[in-house]
């Protein structure tokens, strides 16, 4: 059983301070051999915000902290897996609390799980998406461009953090970083590929929350 909850438009300071305090808790839980909470499937979305994971570089951010101010862009350097990526208004940003031994999983194929959910959710759009060797999240191809981050952590098989779907988010961020530390490839969204706004995030992320929990069955 996975609950869904919907934390609507948070920043991402709270968000990364909630998210931990479930995982810390789901973890103290499992030492005690209690298995009471919940399985959690969270959807927000964040104010405009840079993250770098806890191996990026920094040098992959391409403005300092004035530049930073000025475009009311906030940076957090993360505990999550993964180099820089952005995080912003009209993008799904989902974060799965999970204890992966109760699906028979390891790391590797849970972050299978979570491409695979976004590639069944385009592919219902007519979005031809799949995974770019050596590069985790979800691709398109000629030329390559990244429709979804994926960045997570793990620690006695429960997850935190997770995967961030551009619906209509705006990819003018792109430009300060190294998305996810390539240089040589591009950033997409759903808005750019079909030419024109989606007119319902909800309807998305409740679709992409149904592609999840199919992957977990």
């Amino acid at each position: 059983m996975i609950d869904i909850v919907h934390w609507g438009r948070i920043s991402y300071s709270e968000a990364w301070q909630k998210q931990t305090a479930l995982f810390q808790a789901r973890i103290e839980a499992k030492q005690q051999g209690e298995n009471l909470l919940p399985d959690l499937l969270i959807s927000c979305e964040h104010n405009p915000v840079y993250t770098l994971g806890k191996n990026g570089m920094i040098n992959n951010l391409l403005l300092g902290n004035n530049e930073l101010e000025q475009k009311g862009v906030e940076f957090f350097k993360t505990d999550r897996g993964g180099d820089i990526t952005y995080h912003g208004p009209g993008q799904i940003v989902i974060y799965p609390i999970l204890d992966l031994e109760h699906f028979g999983l390891g790391l590797k194929a849970y972050i299978n799980c979570l491409e695979e959910a976004v590639i069944s959710f385009l592919k219902n759009r007519d979005i031809q998406a799949g995974r770019l060797d050596g590069a985790t999240g979800v691709w398109l191809q000629n030329p390559a461009r990244k429709i979804c981050a994926i960045g997570v952590r793990c620690s006695r098989y429960i997850t935190m953090h997770g995967l961030a779907l551009n619906i209509n988010t705006d990819l003018n961020y792109f430009r300060f970083i190294n998305p996810c530390g390539f240089v040589d490839k591009g950033v997409t969204s759903l808005q750019a590929e079909l030419g024109g706004a989606v007119q319902d995030l909800n309807l998305c992320r409740d679709e992409l929350m149904q592609e999840l929990k199919k992957q977990f069955l």
